[in-house]
């Protein structure tokens, strides 16, 4: 039941920095008294910034979207540090982001201004709470959700409850600085991969060639690498139906990743999967009990290759230039099986392969801490904003 504007109370979050227990209660505002809009047009000097989901407001070069730098921006609005703008077909998404760069972006977004008492940095979280993205789409206006849109009028109609501008900047400190640390991890992960990807590069022979750049000293006089088909090392199989099957404790594959489980497997066993339809491009490696279906091919009877390292080949091959289809990316048995590879002795794979694979386990760990800190970020934001009453609009 929603409560009307007179029975409206000021609230607390379940969570409040010791410095704030004796403060106020939050009490509800308009946005449209928290905010003003923001319009300043005429700027075209200013770069062009781009909102992504992910990185906030960037500098529109930074991103891969198309280059407007040389289009009419007459229409396109001024954003300040400070400000908070977001996508007006997209708000009930909760796609916004804080501005700390002047420059332009498209009409389609809302610029809002932040009034003097209000932190914009505080908003822009406050901003992406489940509660206030439910209010974003119950004031959004249209027929379906390809045209609803949360127009200045309507967002300023919207009303929240927020505290005192010390304790607004004590909790955009609190969840910026765990930003930072997520930043921080993400950019290690990425590090991991990148050294990761750079390693196979380098303990594999470039493609014409049969020695690698990059060779443990024990191996250093051990000869050329055998240029071999892939259907010499391995057979590849077609996955099935999965349909007439039971739930169970099986996991069942696509070329898109994990689907169900059931209760039969195709195969048991180290295996190398490749996608015969959709996604081509994504080898996995699965051990023990699994079930494929038909878009994906799973590999078995392993001759002078180890299925990790046939995994590690996979990972090296271009598929996409493998691609047969011109509408849905395809791959066939028989082009996979006259891909030809260089493999060195199993004693050689076996040390490529630890080594790899143990820089695996270090990526499969530093996700882990990436997930953790988004998880504890999404419980601090729930605990630090309160659950606001139903209000009528």
């Amino acid at each position: 039941m929603r409560m009307s504007k007179q029975e409206k109370k000021g609230l607390v979050p379940e969570l409040r920095f010791p410095e704030f227990y004796s403060e106020r209660n939050w009490e509800y505002e308009k946005l449209g008294i928290i905010f003003t809009e923001r319009q300043d047009k005429g700027f075209e000097h200013l770069p062009l910034l781009s909102l992504t989901d992910k990185e906030g407001i960037i500098p529109q070069e930074e991103t891969n979207r198309k280059n407007n730098s040389n289009s009419d921006k007459s229409k396109y609005l001024r954003v300040c540090p400070g400000d908070v703008a977001y996508n007006t077909m997209r708000m009930w998404e909760g796609r916004s982001a804080y501005v700390n760069i002047e420059g332009l972006v498209s009409p389609a977004y809302t610029v809002c201004k932040s009034s003097s008492n209000t932190n914009g940095l505080f908003f822009s979280y406050y901003f992406k709470t489940e509660q206030l993205i439910r209010e974003f789409h119950r004031y959004s206006q249209g027929l379906v959700k390809d045209t609803l849109n949360l127009k200045y009028e309507a967002f300023s109609r919207i009303e929240a409850p927020f505290p005192l501008p010390e304790e607004q900047q004590k909790i955009a400190d609190c969840l910026t600085s765990v930003d930072e640390l997520i930043t921080a991890q993400k950019q290690r992960l990425d590090a991991l991969k990148t050294h990761k990807n750079g390693l196979i590069q380098q303990l594999f022979p470039a493609e014409g060639e049969s020695i690698p750049n990059l060779r443990f000293p024990e191996f250093w006089d051990a000869g050329e690498w055998v240029i071999k088909p892939l259907d010499s090392l391995l057979t590849i199989s077609n996955g099935k139906d999965y349909k007439h099957l039971s739930n169970g404790e099986v996991p069942v594959y696509g070329s898109g990743g994990y689907m169900l489980s059931v209760d039969k497997y195709l195969y048991d066993g180290e295996s190398v999967c490749i996608g015969r339809k959709g996604t081509i491009n994504n080898p996995m490696f699965l051990s023990g009990k699994f079930w494929t279906v038909d878009t994906l091919f799973y590999t078995h009877s392993f001759k002078d290759c180890l299925p990790k390292f046939a995994y590690l080949i996979f990972q090296n091959i271009n598929w996409l230039s493998h691609n047969e289809a011109g509408g849905v990316p395809s791959l066939s048995k028989t082009n996979i099986n006259k891909i030809e590879v260089a493999v060195p002795s199993p004693v050689e794979q076996k040390k490529i392969t630890e080594c790899i694979f143990s820089i695996d386990d270090l990526i499969a760990n530093q996700t882990k801490k990436v997930e953790f800190l988004k998880a504890h970020k999404k419980g601090l934001m729930q605990q630090l904003f309160p659950v606001m009453d139903e209000v009528n609009a």
